[in-house]
């Protein structure tokens, strides 16, 4: 029996239902959130690529782990892991360019058993149209 490339595989999920299930999981977190969280001393990681980073400028503070990476260094099991990610009780937030790619890196980092991951909705498009500090 030969199906269509167009037909999903029975099991299969496209992206906008992985992305619903990734946010039903998460809280997510405005720009004066984030930044309310950063002052507890939450950590901000930037997942974004160098080219979108430079083209559009990055958050003060924020921790650079590009996305291939990113459960390596945050996972505290892993030999890889940053040395602030020492506890499963890390609060983490995520941010991307518009809060797509981040909402299914937090989602991982719950995965991994950081349970108070999540990300910055809107990511750093809505950081910057808050008015708060882009460098």
């Amino acid at each position: 029996m030969v199906t269509s490339v167009l037909t999903p595989p029975p099991g299969s999920a496209g992206i906008a239902e992985i992305l619903a299930d990734a946010r039903a999981r998460l809280r997510r977190v405005d720009p004066h959130e984030t930044a309310a969280a950063l002052r507890r001393g939450a950590v901000l990681i930037d997942i974004r690529p160098a080219a979108q980073r430079a083209e559009f400028g990055e958050i003060p503070g924020a921790v650079i782990i590009e996305r291939n990476v990113l459960e390596w260094r945050l996972d505290p099991r892993s030999d890889a892991r940053l040395p602030f990610a020492d506890s499963y009780d890390l609060e983490v937030i995520v941010t991307c360019q518009e809060g797509y790619t981040s909402s299914l890196a937090a989602a991982a980092l719950q995965d991994l058993g950081l349970h108070r991951a999540t990300d910055l909705a809107g990511g750093f498009a809505a950081w910057r149209a808050a008015g708060l500090p882009v460098t």
